[in-house]
């Protein structure tokens, strides 16, 4: 009997040990064929995982490739941080964990931290991911808090409180920034706390081993979660049934990188900061008053302290609200921003008080043919009278800067490569004197805009615009009117757009290339898109429908346009949807046999947006359009089903491919367009 159980055990060991090997060559294949590197992708090693899935009971199939560390622990797989060294300081180095890419943040809060947690729950599911994935005890670490850094020795965890058991590490090692420590002055305030500090205060000293890596990674992810992510009401949410990582956790996170990686505009960034702050000193306020009242008492002091509770309750919801649609990506732009306040201390400069008017003539060199060429087209019949006057400028932005109302700025053929934004508050001219791809003004810095027009009466024609990390849109019309003519715009982030009240016209002008929508429409607006060719951006136009809620329908005229080659759809109109709406589109998403079929064959369509069409439809639509658009679209309208499906972060949207959006009545003037290899469709609606 003993035999036979040595034998078991034996087999037990060599089966366990081939699953270590196995898995470890599984991740080294996988590194291999993704060609990824290996330094900073892993977020629990081998034995982690192994242990992982003993405690869960389940097979892993992560095929993510995070999991990285080898149980043989040949080495430190992180970076060493010596920001304490270059100065005085004798402090020693710390794991450099600070620059972790969005996936991996990702992966260790969905896989790891988190998982379908509940807001409720989130301290729990904390504490279980803290103990199986930290070291519990004999590692060093440098204790850092505003006054002071020490180095310390954790001997316990504390993890329902986020919290170490801690001694100092003598020699006294430290360094204190606003008075004097000394070592008897430590052993006190670490007795007055029972020994015990923050968990977040904490970085793992740097150790070549590896033996601590995973121990470093995970407070990283602590103090990360906690400090960017976490919410102090995020634990009393009433709803308590959503799955707290989609609803909070990713989009936070998406923010957090979009705003790391310059893609969302500063005033929109600003104002999501003052948010933050509003509704944190709110909560703070309701908190306090909440807990000063009685529940038994009915003094006139706990009723007016009640109404103002209610009042603070209600503004603390507006900011919840505010906040949670800048952090959804799908709404950001569509509801909650109107635009960076840098602009405004740029100011109408009116008509110059000599009453001249000036030619701003823009050339960085200019030869003799050239110069007579400009004399005899432009500048004499220009100049013909005493009231005009020539200035000469080498980049067209100090030209547009010296503009007063009514000059003109005409721009000679030459690349001229601009770091600042243009801004355009006064009515003027400015046009290329010659073939757009002669005259081009590129971007060359990362701000909210390119171009930004004000102005009552602005004419902008015979250029190209080459823009580079623009977050707000390569051509912005605030306010006021702005004709193109003749342009070519290529955009590296976001087009045109058209705020509300704005005038904007587009003439034979080309536009391509934009992330986001190339024209984006905003309600109140006007707009006159004419012989233009729109291509290779995510939407084509993008149009703002918020009658109700804002400032009244956009008013559209599209004529003798291509809109072609665009990701998504050629034209969209955003607009608020009801429960009704979108219960009527599931039910015909589900029902119909066909629209299933049609689904089938649609391409994959990321979770925000998804749309479905038939290709018997696709082929008459795009035959009724290209004649004419306003007149075929109530015939073939009733060929078209949609369907629907809720984005991956479970916000109330949804987007259907439809047919007859061309009679809405925000069109003023539909004829001769053409709409050709628009990937989901040449027409869509997104309800929100």
């Amino acid at each position: 009997m003993e035999q036979e159980n040595q034998k078991m055990a034996c087999i037990v060991s060599d089966m366990s040990d081939m699953v270590v090997v196995d898995l470890h060559s599984a991740v080294k294949a996988e590194e291999t064929e993704e060609g990824l590197p290996g330094a900073g992708r892993s977020q629990l090693d081998i034995t982690q995982a192994l242990s992982l899935n003993e405690d869960s009971g389940e097979d892993s199939d992560d095929d993510s490739g995070t999991d990285h560390f080898s149980s043989e622990k040949s080495g430190t797989q992180l970076q060493r941080c010596e920001q304490h060294r270059g100065g005085s300081s004798s402090l020693p180095d710390t794991f450099q964990t600070g620059s972790l890419l969005f996936y991996e943040r990702f992966k260790a809060y969905q896989d790891y931290m988190l998982g379908d947690c509940k807001p409720s729950e989130v301290k729990a599911f904390t504490a279980d991911y803290l103990d199986k994935a930290m070291e519990p005890c004999d590692w060093l670490a440098l204790w850092s808090t505003d006054v002071f850094d020490v180095v310390v020795e954790v001997r316990d965890l504390d993890l329902n409180d986020l919290k170490a058991c801690v001694k100092l590490v003598l020699p006294l090692q430290c360094e204190i920034r606003s008075c004097e420590i000394t070592e008897e002055s430590f052993n006190s305030l670490l007795e007055a706390t029972q020994h015990k500090v923050p968990l977040l205060e904490l970085q793992v000293l740097y150790n070549e081993s590896g033996d601590f890596d995973q121990t470093a990674l995970t407070l990283e992810h602590l103090r990360f979660f906690y400090k960017h992510i976490w919410r102090q009401w995020d634990e009393e949410d009433e709803n308590d049934d959503f799955d707290y990582f989609v609803r909070c956790v990713e989009p936070r996170l998406r923010l957090y990188y979009d705003i790391l990686e310059d893609r969302v505009p500063a005033g929109l960034v600003a104002e999501y900061q003052s948010l933050l702050q509003s509704c944190s000193q709110c909560f703070q306020q309701f908190s306090e008053l909440r807990g000063g009242l009685s529940a038994d008492s009915d003094s006139e002091i706990d009723n007016v302290s009640m109404v103002e509770g209610l009042k603070l309750y209600d503004q603390l919801e507006t900011f919840k609200r505010k906040l949670q649609i800048i952090e959804n990506p799908l709404l950001r732009y569509v509801l909650a921003y109107k635009g960076s306040s840098r602009r405004q201390c740029v100011q109408s400069r009116g008509l110059r008080a000599s009453g001249v008017k000036v030619v701003h003539v823009v050339t960085a060199s200019c030869n003799t043919i050239q110069l007579q060429s400009l004399l005899t087209a432009r500048l004499l019949p220009l100049s013909s009278s005493d009231d005009t006057e020539i200035q000469f400028h080498r980049d067209p932005v100090s030209a547009v800067d010296s503009c007063h109302q009514g000059d003109m700025v005409i721009i000679l053929p030459g690349t001229y490569r601009v770091s600042s934004s243009i801004f355009i508050p006064d009515s003027i001219t400015v046009e290329g004197f010659g073939f757009p791809d002669e005259v081009v003004i590129e971007n060359q810095h990362k701000g909210d805009s390119f171009v930004e027009s004000t102005g009552a009466d602005v004419r902008v024609s015979n250029i190209k615009f080459i823009q580079h990390d623009a977050v707000e849109g390569i051509l912005c019309v605030r306010q006021g009117t702005l004709n193109m003519e003749n342009c070519v715009l290529q955009c590296d982030t976001t087009g045109v757009i058209v705020q509300t009240s704005a005038r904007f016209t587009m003439n034979m002008c080309d536009l391509y290339g934009s992330k986001g929508a190339g024209v984006e429409i905003y309600p109140g607006s006007i707009s006159s898109l004419v012989s233009n060719s729109i291509h290779h951006c995510k939407d084509g136009v993008l149009i703002k429908d918020f009658a109700n809620e804002l400032d009244g329908m956009p008013s559209i005229t599209m004529e003798n346009n291509i809109i072609h080659n665009n990701e998504d759809y050629g034209v969209i109109l955003v607009k608020p949807g009801t429960g009704e709406e979108q219960r009527v589109q599931s039910c015909e998403g589900e029902e119909d046999p066909a629209m299933q079929s049609a689904d089938d064959q649609q391409q994959e369509a990321p979770p925000e947006l998804t749309a479905a069409k038939s290709d018997s439809a696709g082929s008459q639509l795009e035959s009724a359009v290209s004649s004419d658009g306003n007149a075929a679209g109530a015939a073939a309208g009733r060929k078209w089903q949609f369907g629907r499906q809720l984005s991956r972060s479970k916000e109330v949207s949804c987007s259907r491919a439809v047919q007859d959006l061309m009679e809405h009545q925000i069109f003023v003037s539909v004829q001769e367009n053409q709409f050709k290899w628009n990937g989901k469709g040449d027409f869509g609606i997104f309800f929100y």
